[in-house]
């Protein structure tokens, strides 16, 4: 009788630990404060004269943008598939022109229960630890901008994964601003589901304030 007493007390632990590990990740301090924060610091960057997308009026009358409840089921760890040669790609922007990003590696994962695979760009002559996601999904158009939304990807050279986080889903500054150029999602980064996660669109004329 004593190994199933040991083994109730051992699973007993690991799932009170389980828990302890996800409450700790979606506490404030480790997760939700963070990107409440950067959430915040961007609200205040769009009502900078300096730094704000909108043309003047529309940045007098700018109050927040408006997201998604953060979720991590959109917080995904990707292998990486290296692509080589890392050949360059000229981007269409949405003002007819182009701009050159290498294809850098791709990613296939698991999203809401369905196969998705995204290719992460880098920018030419781009000194920062970062790959550029330009992606579109389901939500476009409705409840998120149109033309799609981009990802930053924190990453270091020669790293063999890394984290695609939804939550922090973004808007192009053409989204708020008709003059301003932005890279168009490429077909390839075309996902089959609604990724409910990140930045919603933005009514300036009926803003929301959450």
């Amino acid at each position: 009788m004593q190994r199933p007493i040991k083994f109730i007390i051992t699973a007993g632990i690991a799932l009170v630990l389980f828990y302890f590990v996800r409450e700790s990740f979606l506490s404030d301090d480790n997760y939700l404060i963070p990107l409440k924060k950067e959430r915040e610091e961007k609200d205040l960057s769009f009502r900078s004269r300096t730094n704000s997308p909108f043309e003047e009026a529309d940045r007098r009358m700018f109050t927040n943008l408006v997201y998604y409840e953060p979720n991590l089921n959109y917080r995904v760890k990707v292998k990486l598939e290296d692509i080589e040669p890392k050949d360059t790609v000229h981007m269409p922007m949405t003002n007819g022109s182009t701009e050159a990003y290498l294809r850098y590696s791709l990613a296939n994962f698991e999203l809401n229960g369905e196969p998705q695979r995204l290719t992460l760009y880098k920018k030419v002559k781009e000194e920062e630890e970062k790959l550029f996601v330009p992606f579109t999904d389901k939500t476009n158009g409705f409840d998120t901008y149109g033309g799609g939304r981009y990802l930053d990807v924190p990453f270091k050279e020669g790293a063999k994964t890394a984290t695609l986080d939804f939550n922090r889903a973004y808007s192009p500054f053409c989204a708020y601003n008709p003059d301003y150029v932005c890279p168009v999602p490429p077909k390839e980064n075309r996902l089959t589901v609604a990724v409910e996660a990140g930045e919603k669109n933005y009514d300036k004329v009926h803003p929301v304030v959450e």
